[in-house]
């Protein structure tokens, strides 16, 4: 699971059938080696642009989904209400 911040919406006028109703996301990683780097991903839980989000990836992903067979490899699953460090 990574931290990452909602760029902007993607539109895509046409894609896979077992896409369709998914809403795709352009979100930044916001730490780690992969600080910077950007990826689509399905939004789940409505996250506006500029929100801090939650995303998961890879096999996680698709299971968010509840199918296995999706092409789908990285979905928002939370919006990071504060930073806790410890």
């Amino acid at each position: 699971m990574i931290a990452a911040k909602v760029i902007d919406n993607i539109w895509a006028t046409r894609k896979a059938d077992s896409l369709r109703g998914l809403k795709f996301m352009l979100v930044e990683v916001l730490g780690g080696i992969d600080k910077g780097r950007l990826i689509i991903a399905a939004d789940t839980i409505s996250a506006g642009i500029g929100e801090r989000v939650l995303v998961c990836t890879g096999s996680s992903a698709r299971k968010m989904l509840g199918q296995d067979d999706i092409p789908i490899d990285a979905v928002i699953v939370g919006i990071i209400d504060e930073d806790c460090t410890f």
